[in-house]
């Protein structure tokens, strides 16, 4: 039988199962790997029912059967849902700016211009003064709002909208990762006010969230300094390209910049695990299954190569639904409809991830803190597929520490090297390529990545 964690922000930081979301404190501070966490002396008295890690809160498929009772379709991969699909934006400037095809901008956008809405709390840039690249900000208009397109994988938390949206009347809508959503409709449950202002929710596609620690070591890798960076972008579009050729971009203190494709860092690729947050480890949802809309990138082909962008969508909410078909009808949006069959093969390693990765970590978990999943523990897996869920556990647990030694050592290339050859290992394992590929090839059967 597992154990609990202590019901307190703390016992969930030390538990390895606070995800920073902020739903829980006034205020955040930063901890020493790069990660945000609560400062609150005690817990608010509903906590063991809002955290969206707590062993005893409601889970994805509860929260979804309250929220969207008579949805068309119910899949065990991706939630319940009115509709789904694959396209873009026509619209300018939505897909023009964003990191995919302008979706999640798009309904925003209709959701303040039809009035639906009177703000939108959203990500966006920030002054590198207050110590943050990002966080999150309440837009009331469209020209706030263009300012928060694209991706952001850096840590931001809720704490400061959610006391704007109790101090100001109005309806609000909240653009988020799916820990993230899940709070808030956690919140709604205990919190009138929060219940009445929050009318929607977007949601966004995760594979996991990485900590502060990215940008300075992209900075390192760039022959600069995280103390130097002014704004950073982490995909850059360009049309001549695949859209899954990210690219990052440093814009720097002294005006200049510098940026690089993210398969030449070292701990550029992302399924490996570098400065994952721990939480992540132990999260079921992929596709946001309680927002009103969820919004990903469509990594299959032909759509993948197309660098101009293209989104898949999952409806939720049949008022969305509405929205959207009635845009779509007059030629402002440009979308296929697909099953859950397609969404599944856009997101199929994440979701090996959260299903058959997470059943393996849970059975590590046993006699441990673990919350409860709608997957059950299992080492059902074939030895090379352990290997790679083994990998990218500890190369998320070790990339904090060991650029915290580079940075006290003065010696970036300290903890570069470590990565490169830790991702040398990893490819070693996932791919079929080089002699040590090759050599795993013949000891194990090959697995997917």
């Amino acid at each position: 039988m597992q154990r609990s964690p202590e019901m307190h922000p703390a016992g969930m930081a030390r538990a390895g199962l606070c995800v920073g979301c902020g739903s829980c404190a006034e205020r955040m501070r930063w901890d020493r790997d790069g990660f945000l966490k609560p400062v609150t002396a005690a817990a608010p008295p509903t906590f063991a029912q809002q955290c969206p890690f707590s062993p005893t809160a409601a889970n994805e498929d509860s929260i979804a059967l309250d929220r969207f009772p008579e949805a068309r379709t119910a899949d065990r991969r991706i939630g319940r849902f009115e509709a789904a699909y694959v396209g873009h934006a026509v619209d300018d400037p939505f897909r023009r700016n964003g990191s995919s095809g302008g979706l999640t901008s798009w309904v925003a956008a209709e959701l303040l211009r039809n009035g639906a809405v009177d703000g939108i709390a959203h990500v966006a840039p920030t002054d590198p003064a207050s110590g943050r690249l990002f966080a999150y900000r309440i837009s009331r208009t469209l020209d706030e709002l263009s300012s928060g397109a694209k991706s952001r994988y850096y840590p931001v938390e809720l704490s400061q909208v959610l006391h704007d949206i109790r101090a100001t009347p109005g309806r609000y809508a909240v653009v988020g990762v799916p820990c993230f959503i899940k709070a808030i409709h956690l919140l709604r449950r205990v919190d009138p006010l929060i219940r009445e202002r929050v009318t929607h929710t977007l949601g966004l596609f995760c594979g996991h969230m990485k900590s502060a620690a990215m940008v300075e070591s992209f900075a390192w890798q760039l022959g600069t300094e995280m103390e130097r960076v002014r704004a950073l972008d982490y995909r850059i579009k360009d049309e001549t390209r695949p859209a899954n050729w990210y690219r990052a971009h440093l814009d720097l203190q002294d005006g200049r910049s510098a940026e690089q494709d993210w398969w030449h860092f070292a701990d550029g690729d992302w399924g490996a695990g570098f400065f994952q947050n721990p939480a992540c480890n132990w999260c079921d949802d992929v596709v946001a299954e309680t927002a009103d809309i969820a919004f990903g990138d469509a990594w299959v082909e032909p759509y993948s190569s197309d660098g101009r962008g293209t989104n898949v969508a999952i409806v939720r909410s049949k008022q969305l639904k509405a929205m959207i078909e009635e845009a779509r009808a007059a030629g402002r949006l440009s979308l296929e409809d697909v099953d859950a069959e397609f969404i599944v093969r856009t997101q199929a390693a994440g979701l090996r991830h959260r299903r058959d990765g997470l059943a393996y970590r849970l059975s590590w978990r046993q006699g441990r803190v673990a919350p409860p999943k709608r997957v059950l523990p299992s080492a059902a897996l074939p030895i090379r597929r352990k290997l790679v869920y083994r990998m990218r556990y500890w190369i998320a647990r070790l990339s904090h520490p060991v650029l915290r030694l580079a940075r006290a050592t003065g010696l970036p290339r300290l903890y570069s090297a470590w990565a490169r050859a830790m991702l040398r290992l990893y490819q070693s394992i996932t791919w079929s390529q080089g002699r040590l590929g090759r050599f795993v090839d013949r000891l194990l059967p090959i697995a997917e990545p």
